[in-house]
Order: structure tokens, then sequence, then C-alpha cells
């Protein structure tokens, strides 16, 4: 369960790295990267604790598959309550494929 949280959390400010800026449109591009590189840095205290602790647990295949999971739960929430952009039906059909191919992962 430790992996899982630490990737959680992980996830949360890597989904703000990368699509927080968004929302700032008119700041300066150094300014967005820099920032981003912030939290990502943030990010990757969680990050790589949570695949040490897993891995021997989980194989890496697992974690990563693990990790893009946890991904798309985290952008679903971000996109629409940061955002306020609307998940579509293909949105939500896509990603549910996504989530069927993770089960032949754990197989």
């Amino acid at each position: 369960m430790r992996t899982i949280i630490l990737l959680t959390i992980s996830n949360i400010f890597m989904t703000f790295a990368w699509y927080g800026h968004l929302k700032y449109k008119n700041s300066p591009l150094w300014l967005a990267i820099l920032v981003s590189w912030s939290i990502a840095l943030v990010e990757y205290c969680f990050q790589v604790p949570a695949n040490r602790y897993g891995h021997g647990r989980f194989s890496a295949s697992q974690l990563k598959t693990i990790q893009e999971i946890i991904t798309l739960t985290v952008f679903c929430f971000f996109s629409v309550l940061y955002l306020k952009e609307n998940l579509t039906w293909n949105h939500l059909v896509g990603f549910a494929m996504i989530v069927g191919a993770a089960f032949f992962i754990f197989l």
C-alpha cells in the first residue's frame, strides 16, 4: 500500500508540473518551465521511493502500469476540477481500454 500511496502523491505533483501552467498562458514560458521543474523535483521525492519500495513485490512493468492507471485517475480529476474541461465518453472509453490492458500486465 505504501507504494500506491507514494505513486498517487507523486502523480498529483507531476500532473500539476505538466499541466498546471495551462491555466496561466499569459505568464512567460521560461517561468512555466522553472515552476514545472520545481514541482517535478518534489514529484521525484515520492516517485523514486515508491519504485524502490515496490520493486520486488511488483515487477518494473507492473510498477509502470500502476503508475499509468494512477496518472489517468489523477488526470481525470485534475482536468475537470482544475482546468474546468469536460471528460467526454470517448475519453472515458479510451481510458477504460488502457485500464483493461493493465489486466493483462498482471496476469
